[in-house]
């Protein structure tokens, strides 16, 4: 017997002939042979898509061919009935799964597909997908009264009518059309079959929700449930998941064809680590093959489930055989709008920085920043566990303020008066014939804020030991790879103590989190040390040496001096050279920490002109009891300092910055009211990523950059 099939018929009636001819002992005589619709038309006109030929005839209709293949069976195990009765109930049920079952069948597969036909609007892809369900739920239903009452679905024993109805429902089983307690009958009776020898010749056996055991770390008993194995997770397991079945949902990092395109080769990736599974679908055994081989390629969205086996291929020790595979969502970068990956942006190839920032949207698709979001989250989770272990309490600060922690007046304005067609002749104006901010919503001036220092300080001033952990805003017209005009920052404030607490809080923060990402984002670290064309080389080494060595640690005047004594030795040229008042830059800053600490740095007591009013001014009344560490390749990661608690010198500070003390009222009432010795420190988060990660620019760590003249998104 040979069976022509085309493109145009589905894997499951393909799949049922199959199984049939399993169970009749006729699986070797069965060539199964693929052809064009042109090619069967020639041979039968009848036929489309499906044409059985045999020594004396050709049969066109799938049913017929069942009862053809079944009549053919070398053991008489009744797959037709073994009466004239219950071959019309076989009869019955085998009109009915082609007449009712499959015909939303095939609609919800063809959504899945998004092959032409099936593209549509939204809400008609909706009202399809909808009806199409309610349709295979009331078959279910059917299906479900008449095996409370039996144990197959016309007889005691599996005849084609149950092969016919189980084939056609294995190929939706992704859609989690059978739900236990809903349908406990069914659910018995598909195990069944799935499990039964003869099928297995045909499709690996397993059961409709068999999974591994949940092996994500951190998972509770609550109800929630990702109803699949990370990537992540399935190869810590490594060897000890073989023979296991799992469900895996990502998207395709790679995929190529063997065997006369017969196997699909699939490197699925989730997000979950930097490592993909390759998956093996076999379009003999898969059901769903056609659909993910036709998805569009890189990036295409697809759940599988399938078996742990044990990889021949180098570098991984397991991969997944897929028994089902579900087109979650296709790739639509075809020439013009189809399913294709021509003209989508993230193709396989490597992308330049600059690239992935215009498409800021997808390049968490990219091997490079995708490491770096995980790095960010390990950085993150780091921050919260090193406050919370020693005692902290997380203090939530405004983001709208009325005060300028730095002075610096490059602060984001907050106003409604600025409709979007507001003329500007509709701006209130004072006598002076400034904007009168008065009228705005908040009744004065108020702006995006560039610290949560000082009111962290007010939390500080009564709990002790606290931290804020937010975004922060800057106006600052630069291009730099050092900044941006919104970005995060930590700052811890800390009672009781002085500059010297504040240096041995601020390393203890550095060497945690550098040695959390170390154990913890190895892989991550190993990609851009490694992997990555542009990162950089020693990247752990230079991280070890953060963990394993004290900072140094000189004062402002100190490093001043040793930077002209460099720059006179001629072992340096700086493009500014640094005079004592200056506030030093980022040649500076690695210059000491790389080349002549090479390692971080603590710089103290700095010139209190080029620091924020609220630092303690030193017995000299000309430095600040003020710190930095420099760290290398980046230059400053934190900045910090004690607190000045003295009411008088900190009112005369915030008249010397050209602060206005009616402003600050609320800040300097924390020095009239129980004032203690404290201090605390800023880092900005962006950069901390930067230091582990070894990217060099800034707008490459955080999700969606703002600077100047860039806003999408």
């Amino acid at each position: 017997m040979q069976l022509l099939t085309s493109e145009l018929e589905s894997d499951f009636s393909i799949l049922k002939i199959k199984i049939v001819s399993s169970f009749a002992g006729l699986s070797d005589s069965l060539i199964i042979k693929q052809a064009t619709s042109e090619e069967i038309l020639s041979i039968n006109p009848l036929a489309k898509s499906l044409l059985l030929i045999t020594e004396d005839e050709s049969i066109t209709q799938i049913n017929a061919i069942l009862r053809y293949v079944a009549s053919k069976s070398v053991t008489d195990i009744g797959l037709k009935g073994k009466d004239v009765s219950e071959q019309a109930q076989v009869d019955q049920w085998l009109d009915f799964s082609f007449e009712q079952l499959e015909i939303p069948i095939r609609a919800l597969l063809g959504l899945s597909s998004g092959k032409p036909e099936f593209i549509m609007s939204i809400t008609n892809k909706f009202k399809v997908e909808q009806q199409s369900r309610l349709d295979i739920a009331k078959s279910i239903r059917l299906i479900e009264g008449q095996l409370e009452k039996k144990t197959f679905i016309s007889t005691e024993y599996i005849t084609i009518a149950d092969i016919a109805i189980y084939s056609a429902l294995t190929s939706v089983i992704n859609f989690d059309v059978i739900d236990k307690s809903s349908y406990p009958s069914t659910y018995r009776w598909f195990n069944t079959l799935a499990n039964h020898p003869k099928v297995a010749e045909i499709i690996l056996p397993f059961n409709i929700n068999s999974t591994i055991e949940d092996l994500s770390e951190g998972m509770t008993d609550g109800k929630w449930s990702r109803h699949r194995t990370r990537i992540k997770d399935l190869l810590a397991q490594g060897p000890a998941a073989i023979g296991k079945l799992v469900t895996l949902k990502g998207w395709v990092r790679t995929a190529r064809t063997a065997e006369k395109k017969q196997i699909l080769f699939v490197e699925l990736n989730d997000g979950s680590c930097m490592k993909n599974i390759q998956l093996v679908l076999n379009a003999s055994t898969t059901i769903g093959f056609d659909f993910v081989a036709d998805s569009g390629g890189v990036h295409a969205a697809i759940s599988v489930k399938g078996l742990v086996i044990e990889s021949p291929a180098k570098g991984q020790s397991i991969e997944v055989t897929v028994q089902f595979a579900k087109v979650l969502g296709p790739v639509y970068g075809g020439e013009n709008g189809e399913i294709g990956g021509k003209n989508y942006p993230m193709a396989k190839k490597q992308h330049s920085l600059e690239f992935l920032r215009e498409k800021a949207h997808l390049r968490p698709r990219s091997k490079v920043f995708s490491a770096a979001m995980r790095v960010r989250h390990a950085m993150a989770y780091a921050t919260h566990k090193f406050f919370n272990d020693r005692g902290f309490i997380y203090s939530h600060t405004p983001l709208i303020t009325g005060a300028d922690c730095e002075g610096a007046g490059e602060q984001f304005v907050v106003s409604t008066l600025l409709a979007e067609k507001t003329k500007l002749t509709d701006i209130p104006v004072d006598k002076s014939g400034l904007v009168d901010f008065s009228k705005d919503f908040f009744g004065k001036r108020c702006c995006l804020t560039v610290s949560g220092q000082l009111n962290v300080e007010t939390h500080a001033c009564a709990l002790s030991d606290v931290y804020t952990f937010g975004p922060t805003f800057r106006a600052e017209y630069s291009h730099t790879s050092r900044h941006l005009a919104e970005f995060w920052m930590i700052e811890p404030e800390i009672c009781f103590a002085d500059l010297a607490d504040d240096m041995a809080l601020a390393e203890d923060y550095v060497r945690f989190c550098t040695s959390y990402a170390l154990e913890h984002c190895a892989e991550d670290l190993h990609y851009f040390e490694n992997e990555y064309p542009a990162g950089e080389k020693g990247l752990t080494a230079r991280l070890q040496n953060v963990v394993d060595n004290e900072f140094a640690q000189i004062t402002y005047t100190e490093g001043i001096e040793i930077l002209q004594r460099e720059i006179a030795s001629g072992s340096v040229t700086f493009d500014a050279y640094p005079n004592w008042g200056d506030d030093l830059g980022s040649e500076h800053e690695r210059y000491l920490a790389e080349k002549i600490f090479k390692k971080p740095t603590i710089m103290i007591n700095y010139p209190k002109g080029i620091k924020a009013f609220y630092m303690k001014v030193n017995d000299d009344n000309e430095t600040v009891a003020a710190m930095d560490i420099l760290v290398p390749k980046i230059g400053e990661l934190i900045g910090g300092s004690q607190r000045e608690d003295r009411l008088e010198v900190l009112e005369r500070r915030v008249i010397e910055m050209n602060l206005k003390p009616e402003d600050m009222w609320w800040y300097l009432d924390l020095r009239r009211y129980g004032s203690v010795p404290h201090a605390g420190f800023g880092l900005g988060f962006e950069r901390l990523i930067m230091f582990i990660t070894g990217l060099e620019n800034i707008r490459d760590v955080i999700p969606f950059p703002r600077y100047p003249g860039h806003s999408e998104f």
